[in-house]
């Protein structure tokens, strides 16, 4: 899919990325994930945890007219019956 824009025009905007601790599914220690990670492997024993978060769609205001309409409803509305 090819944007409507040259560049992406809220990378200017973009926010302080934040810390989420997760707990790693397979060895249940400690993962730190930034928001703008998209995944991070366990120190202890290599699981990649994913970010299910990791989407500018979520939060840009540019988002509905950089992916296109269709795009961002499917996107939002996956987002949204989780």
């Amino acid at each position: 899919m090819r944007s409507v824009f040259d560049r992406c025009p809220g990378a200017a905007n973009i926010r302080t990325p934040t810390l989420l601790i997760k707990k790693c599914p397979q060895c249940g220690d400690e993962v730190e994930l930034f928001s703008n990670d998209v995944k991070v492997a366990c120190s202890r024993c290599g699981f990649v945890v994913w970010n299910d978060i990791a989407s500018c769609v979520q939060w840009c205001k540019y988002a509905k007219e950089c992916v296109g309409e269709e795009m961002y409803r499917k996107l939002t509305e996956k987002k949204e019956g989780s």
